[in-house]
C-alpha cells in the first residue's frame, strides 16, 4: 500500500506506555478458538487449568492488573523491534485516517469518527477488560477500536501477511462502528436476546459479514479515489478474510466443521462479502441479513 504519504488520524489513543504487566499472554488466536474448545472435554480442561494458573499468578503477585509505571518499551525489546512497533503505529494512524475520509464522504453529516486505542497485553474498555488474545475489537459502549500491534504477527501465522491484510482488519472494526452509528448493532443485540442459540449465531454471522462488506466498501474508495493500492493488495485482503473464517479456525482447533456454531462466517462467505463491498463501493449493497 502507498500509505506513507497519507494523512495520519489524530483519533489515536496510545496506551502502550501504560501496559498492564502479565505473566504471559496467550496467542491472539485463543479467543477465536474459545467456542470450539468449550465443545470438547479436553478443551474445557485446558481452559480450566489456564484459569487456575491465571488466578494463581494474580494472587501471588505474578500478574498485576494495575498499569505499569514504566514508559516506552521494555528493556527486553530490541531497538529494531521498537522501531518496527513505531512504524506499525504510524501505519495504523494512516489507515484510520483513510477510513475517516471514506466514511465522512459516505455518511455526510452523520459520521462520528471513532477513537482507536493502541495498547499492550491488557487494557480497560467500556466493554470490560480488553486483552490481546481477543485480537483487534470494537467496543460499542465507548465507540473505540482496540488494537494490540502483536496481532500483526498473528496474521502472519494465519497465512495473511502484508499491509493490506492488516488494513482490512482495521477497516472491518471501523465497519462495526458504522453499524453502531446506524443502529444496526443495537437491533441485532435486541433480536439475539429473543432468539435461540442457532438464530443468535446466524445474526452474529450476518453482523460480521456486513462489517466485512463495509471493509470492502472502504477498499473500493481507497483504490479508486485515494489510489493507495498496489498490485497484490486486494489479494492480501482476501487472504485475511479467508484466514479468520470460522470453518478454518474450527479445523485448526482439530474440530469438524460445524456451521451451526459459526459466529463470524465461513472463509468463503467472508471473502464473498468483502468482494461485494469492494466491487460496488455502496454500503447499501452490504445487507448480509437478507442474503439468500
Amino acid at each position: 500500500m502507498r500509505w506513507r504519504d497519507s494523512d495520519r488520524s489524530s483519533n489515536i489513543e496510545d496506551r502502550r506506555d501504560q501496559q498492564m504487566a502479565s505473566a504471559g499472554v496467550p496467542s491472539a488466536l485463543l479467543l477465536r478458538l474459545l467456542p470450539f474448545l468449550l465443545q470438547t472435554k479436553i478443551g474445557r480442561v485446558i481452559l480450566l487449568l489456564g484459569g487456575l494458573y491465571f488466578a494463581f499468578q494474580y494472587f501471588t503477585g505474578g500478574l498485576s492488573l494495575e498499569p505499569s509505571n514504566q514508559a516506552g518499551f521494555s528493556q527486553s525489546q530490541s531497538a529494531s523491534n521498537a522501531a518496527a512497533q513505531d512504524e506499525n503505529a504510524q501505519f495504523v494512524a494512516a489507515i484510520l485516517g483513510t477510513t475517516e475520509t471514506v466514511w465522512n464522504q459516505l455518511l455526510q453529516g452523520r459520521y462520528v469518527e471513532p477513537k482507536l486505542v493502541l495498547y499492550r497485553n491488557m487494557t480497560s474498555t467500556g466493554c470490560g477488560l480488553g486483552q490481546a488474545q481477543s485480537g483487534p475489537f470494537y467496543c460499542p459502549a465507548d465507540s473505540k477500536v482496540y488494537i494490540d500491534l502483536s496481532f500483526l504477527e498473528e496474521l502472519k501465522k494465519l497465512g495473511a501477511p502484508g499491509d493490506f491484510a492488516f488494513a482490512y482488519v482495521i477497516a472491518h472494526e471501523v465497519g462495526h462502528h458504522v453499524q453502531n452509528l446506524l443502529g444496526t448493532s443495537t437491533k441485532v443485540r435486541q433480536a439475539q436476546q429473543a432468539a435461540g442459540k442457532a438464530q443468535a449465531n446466524q445474526l452474529s454471522v450476518a453482523l460480521e459479514l456486513q462489517a466485512d462488506c463495509y471493509a470492502g466498501v472502504w477498499g473500493h474508495y481507497v483504490d479508486r479515489q485515494l489510489n493507495l493500492l498496489e498490485p497484490g493488495d486486494v489479494e492480501e485482503g482476501i487472504a485475511a478474510a479467508s484466514a479468520v473464517g470460522d470453518d478454518r479456525l474450527q479445523k485448526m482447533a482439530g474440530r469438524a466443521v460445524q456451521p451451526e456454531a459459526f459466529t463470524h462466517g465461513s472463509s468463503a462467505d467472508r471473502v464473498k462479502w468483502f468482494n461485494i463491498g469492494f466491487a460496488s463501493g455502496k454500503p447499501a449493497s452490504c445487507n448480509a441479513f437478507n442474503s439468500k
